[in-house]
């Protein structure tokens, strides 16, 4: 397949003005002539199956492996700018990608570990994984799992269930980069929950003294955006918490009823209690974009704009479809949207993180935030470690016309930070 595309992946672009774009073109650019793509199917320890896209040259040493819990990384935009750089790129999809309603961190880990040991049988000298966005803090706990003892490594989930990664293969990388890493999944959510919901099943029901769109609380609309009292921000904050720690109980207790129920089929193989034990529901969490500092730029200052990476209205997209975990099992709750029960949060991975370490940060993101990177930097337990700053929003989009990419320039400064220790 040298230099070649797939055959099946032709798809029409509205920018093409009528020209048949292969999807993997990355349409207006090209892939360098030499790449060779091959598609990959891996199979995990425990049995699933996940895919990804390797892009190699012939001259590459080097392979950096994408991933992220939820979304498909085989066309991601880092691809082309790291094949231009020289390495090889390794683009892997998790087995809940596009579909994180039963997403397990913890089955997650399963997956990276089988794309880790196929780069590693392919003879790649240097395994680097690049995580980014939801993708840092997925990595960086793969990452501190495959540096432990088998025997130390996480036996269960935050629902309790048994995960093999005691027994599983866990081949660690090289290094590690960071591009733009919030704090987790569930962490993100704690800060964007709105607490003035008052019935998890009325979507639309308000605690006047919570409402962040509430001008008598601060609220003003962008550009110019809130104020908020420092009492509100602290009681905002409490509330936010006290919320996930109740959608964790109704989580918990859904999960207790299902194995209370499995343990009296077994005991007298009642048919409604194997109907019980199998049943499960599914958490719908609504009005999930309502951080506080979307809207008061203020607290924890930084060149973002007004807005959220949801919307530049969070007042109207905290009501909308489109939002975090906006339906769930309860397992994929504790495991991923929980800021309080997920083991996914870059605080707790990031001291296990004792391989080089480099953290991208964009100036302008509005998922990301100074406070955010600093605890990253202090808890990394590296002593190689680098924090870097480039201008751009939390997809390395440039800010003005004038600008150049983000995202480009990341990957510069990744190839170059690589180079450096002799991995690139």
């Amino acid at each position: 397949m040298q230099g070649s595309k797939p055959p099946g992946l032709a798809q029409r672009s509205p920018s093409a003005r009528g020209r048949v774009v292969l999807a993997l073109d990355w349409w207006p650019r090209e892939l360098p002539p030499d790449v060779t793509v091959t598609p990959t199917t891996c199979v995990t320890f425990d049995g699933h199956v996940t895919r990804g896209v390797l892009y190699e040259r012939a001259s590459s040493r080097t392979v950096v492996g994408l991933m992220h819990p939820r979304q498909d990384m085989t066309r991601a935009p880092q691809v082309p700018d790291l094949l231009e750089g020289g390495v090889a790129v390794w683009a892997q999809n998790s087995r809940t990608v596009n579909n994180d309603l039963t997403l397990s961190h913890e089955e997650s880990l399963l997956d990276i570990a089988a794309g880790t040991e196929f780069l590693r049988q392919r003879g790649f000298e240097h395994v680097v994984w690049l995580g980014i966005s939801g993708g840092a803090s997925l990595l960086a706990y793969y990452t501190e799992q495959a540096l432990v003892a088998p025997e130390d490594r996480v036996a269960r989930d935050p629902a309790g269930r048994r995960v093999a990664l005691a027994e599983a293969p866990m081949p660690p990388p090289d290094a590690l980069v960071l591009l733009a890493p919030h704090p987790g999944q569930g962490r993100l959510l704690q800060s964007m929950i709105d607490p003035s919901v008052i019935d998890e099943s009325d979507p639309l029901g308000v605690d006047p003294a919570l409402d962040p769109f509430d001008p008598a609380n601060g609220f003003a609309p962008g550009p110019e955006g809130a104020r908020y009292d420092p009492d509100f921000v602290k009681r905002y904050r409490a509330a936010q918490l006290a919320r996930v720690q109740r959608i964790d109980e109704r989580a918990r207790a859904a999960i207790d009823r299902r194995q209370a129920a499995r343990r009296r089929f077994k005991q007298d193989g009642d048919s409604a209690a194997q109907r019980e034990a199998v049943w499960t529901p599914v958490l719908t969490t609504y009005r999930t974009d309502a951080d506080l500092r979307s809207m008061d730029l203020s607290l924890d200052p930084s060149e973002r704009r007004y807005g959220s990476i949801i919307s530049d209205r969070p007042q109207i997209s905290n009501y909308g479809l489109v939002g975090f975990a906006r339906l769930a099992t309860p397992e994929a709750w504790l495991s991923t949207w929980s800021g309080q029960s997920s083991l996914a949060s870059l605080e707790r991975s990031a001291p296990g993180l004792r391989l080089p370490t480099l953290v991208l940060s964009y100036t302008a993101d509005q998922a990301v935030h100074p406070s955010d990177l600093a605890m990253l930097m202090d808890e990394v337990g590296s002593t190689d470690k680098t924090h870097a700053r480039i201008a751009g929003d939390h997809f390395g989009r440039p800010l003005d016309e004038e600008s150049a990419s983000g995202a480009t320039a990341a990957m510069a400064q990744a190839l170059s930070w690589l180079s450096e220790r002799g991995l690139g």
